[in-house]
């Protein structure tokens, strides 16, 4: 987890400055920011929230689960639809992959998404990682969000989770645009 808060500061720094020069004349980098905040508080304004953690790592699952915040600064807030094989684990660079479907939470309007992307549904759409290692592009390119509810669930697991835009994909970083992944994480078959 420290790597990924190590690799999410750093990024932050470089697109932050980024975002700054690539931001329209009427709308400060701060000001992106709080409307990221405001959409992402509509969007958790329909849910159940829970602000931490449990500590035994017991999460509630389902559809009708909570969202908990998983971490200080509200970025990340994951929702277990399958927690899971017990002892299923990921180990630091392991190659994990994942099937998504993420939507932007500009376009969250009266309880409804009006757009998606991602490769849930593509033959043949898995994308991969290298867990905890953002040393090598096809971890990097993701951002460290997408990665984390293997920190806390087994590798077989299902979720939802809310990217705040500094988790999110480096590239897209400057947009500060949050989104709500819906991910399922697999081991190659060997």
């Amino acid at each position: 987890m420290r790597k990924i808060q190590t690799f999410a500061i750093a990024v932050i720094g470089v697109f932050a400055a980024l975002g700054v020069a690539s931001c329209s004349d009427d709308k400060s980098y701060a000001d992106l920011l709080s409307l990221e905040n405001q959409y992402v508080n509509n969007f958790l304004a329909d849910q159940r929230v829970i602000n931490h953690i449990p500590e035994d790592t017991v999460f509630e699952y389902g559809p009708d689960a909570p969202y908990y915040r998983l971490d200080e600064d509200g970025q990340l807030y994951m929702q277990v639809i399958n927690p899971g094989t017990e002892g299923n684990m990921v180990k630091n660079d392991e190659q994990i992959y994942f099937r998504y479907t993420r939507y932007s939470l500009v376009y969250y309007v009266d309880g409804e998404f009006l757009m998606s992307e991602g490769n849930d549904d593509v033959l043949n759409g898995n994308f991969s990682f290298r867990y905890g290692n953002f040393q090598v592009s096809s971890s990097y390119q993701y951002g460290p969000g997408v990665q984390t509810p293997l920190a806390y669930l087994p590798v077989d697991c299902e979720v939802n989770i809310i990217i705040k835009s500094q988790y999110g994909m480096p590239a897209e970083i400057s947009y500060v645009t949050p989104f709500l992944y819906s991910l399922r994480y697999f081991r190659p078959k060997i």
